[in-house]
């Protein structure tokens, strides 16, 4: 598997160190509008999520959405979105990104319950998708293609 480490760097592809959370998702660092914060990685999300009661801490502007989130243990929860914000995930960053705004009360409560840390947000398809991620599970890696642009 070193040499897929190899080839993705030398294609352009930054590499973020996950850790294995009790609960057996995958976590890591990132930080919104230069805030760091701790995300789940979550595949199955369409979107990219902050919660609610993190809008001051990583600086976003907020506002409605007719958008209803659903997840695993709540469905047909009120949203706000915010956009343009900056994300970073290790060396991969992306301006102008849209967050989706939810209460993320029975996300941490069930992380907890598992004897688990809390998160500030769950990272999703939408920036799987556009940073091309590639997932190493033995190695506890994602692998996200540098962007060369911006939208």
């Amino acid at each position: 598997m070193q040499r897929l480490k190899r080839i993705l760097s030398r294609n352009g592809y930054v590499i973020i160190k996950l850790t294995k959370t009790a609960t057996n998702h995958f976590e890591l660092k990132a930080k919104i509008n230069g805030v760091k914060g701790r995300f789940i990685l979550d595949t199955g999300a369409s979107s990219s999520c902050v919660g609610l009661d993190m809008i001051g801490h990583f600086k976003l502007e907020a506002t409605e959405s007719k958008v209803k989130a659903a997840g695993a243990g709540a469905s047909s929860m009120e949203t706000q979105q915010a956009t343009k914000n900056k994300v970073e995930i290790g060396d991969w960053k992306f301006e102008n990104f849209n967050l989706v705004l939810f209460d993320l009360t029975h996300v941490n409560t069930a992380l907890e319950n598992h004897g688990a840390k809390t998160v500030e947000g769950i990272i999703g398809a939408d920036i799987l998708e556009l940073g091309e991620a590639i997932i190493d599970y033995k190695k506890k890696r994602l692998y996200l293609k540098r962007l060369i642009f911006k939208y």
